[in-house]
């Protein structure tokens, strides 16, 4: 070590014994690591979720209504928003989308990439080096802890997405209507399948699309796949994510809008067996899959490549100004 400037610094703890004092270089650089961690999961989370939120949208309203899916039907409902209420109509619930998806889509990405470091300094491997367990445990992790930090702005999406503007006029006036009327716990309605349903939606898009990156990495030889291929590796991962965490999806959504709708859903096999007699079990615990066979793998897929495309365009700008100093 050359005058401690580079390196870590050798101290001493309060016991006397010596201690490894990481050297501000370090410390900078694993901020800016967090920090492009944030603004490309943010961007990522955007990007994605703008351009499939008439999908969504549609998904999410016979997702908790009684009424049949079909394609058929999912594309008359959007033609009528559109000619009843405008085309932005479409767009209905995006704003609180939004709210709700940059900070997640922020910290699930971020929180992937320091769990991977964590697991990997742990099991002695290195980010994308790691097995199939570890890989998929961060991706698990990752979700959770997105999700419990910004939960109830989930819910007002949803709740905003399925009834009209007259009801709710913005995301505030969800807040404050849902809390006066419905009590502030209502903002957690639905978070027990909402967990429950991450674990495996978020662990295996995440663990799928490290696979396949690894995979056409050793085949290949090539570390960085096109963007094309980050796409369709995206699009596998949103398909298998989302198919295996689908019926807790709806179970979710039938808790977050029980008070506009006019159900009272108090536990997820209550509401699970309510479904199930309504409308069987492939009709009601599955709606809206085929359309999530669209909407889900396009979304994933433009959000893992948004995300991996912008952090190295960062990271190319970060050397380049550090080189130009």
């Amino acid at each position: 070590m050359e005058n401690g400037m580079n390196e870590s610094q050798v101290g001493l703890n309060k016991n006397g014994t010596h201690a490894i004092i990481p050297s501000p270089v370090v410390s900078e650089v694993q901020h800016k690591s967090v920090l492009n961690s944030l603004m490309s999961g943010a961007l990522a989370g955007a990007v994605a979720k703008t351009a499939v939120a008439p999908l969504d949208r549609t998904k999410i309203i016979f997702q908790v209504s009684s009424n049949r899916f079909s394609a058929k039907e999912a594309y008359k409902l959007i033609y009528r928003t559109y000619l009843n209420d405008g085309f932005f109509s479409l767009w209905r619930g995006n704003s609180a989308t939004m709210v709700r998806v940059i900070p997640y889509a922020a910290i699930q990405f971020c929180a992937h990439e320091q769990y991977k470091k964590l697991l990997g300094e742990h099991y002695g491997f290195q980010g994308n080096a790691l097995t199939p367990i570890p890989r998929l445990v961060a991706g698990s992790l990752a979700g959770t802890t997105a999700t419990m930090i910004t939960y109830p702005l989930d819910l007002v999406r949803a709740r905003m997405a399925v009834t009209p503007k007259e009801m709710y006029s913005n995301i505030m006036h969800v807040f404050v209507r849902m809390s006066r009327e419905e009590g502030l716990k209502t903002l957690y309605r639905g978070f027990a399948p909402t967990i429950l349903g991450v674990i495996p939606y978020a662990g295996i898009s995440f663990f799928t699309y490290e696979s396949l990156k690894k995979m056409h990495a050793e085949k290949s030889g090539r570390t960085q796949p096109y963007t094309f291929e980050r796409l369709i590796f995206g699009a596998c991962a949103g398909l298998l994510g989302q198919s295996a965490s689908y019926p807790l999806d709806v179970v979710r959504r039938r808790m977050q809008t029980a008070g506009v709708t006019g159900h009272t859903y108090s536990s997820i096999l209550g509401t699970m067996r309510e479904v199930v007699a309504e409308e069987g079990v492939i009709r009601g615990l599955f709606k809206g899959l085929s359309m999530n066979w669209v909407k889900g793998p396009v979304a994933v897929g433009i959000s893992f490549t948004t995300f991996d495309l912008t952090q190295i365009l960062l990271k190319k700008l970060q050397r380049s100004s550090s080189i130009q100093r």
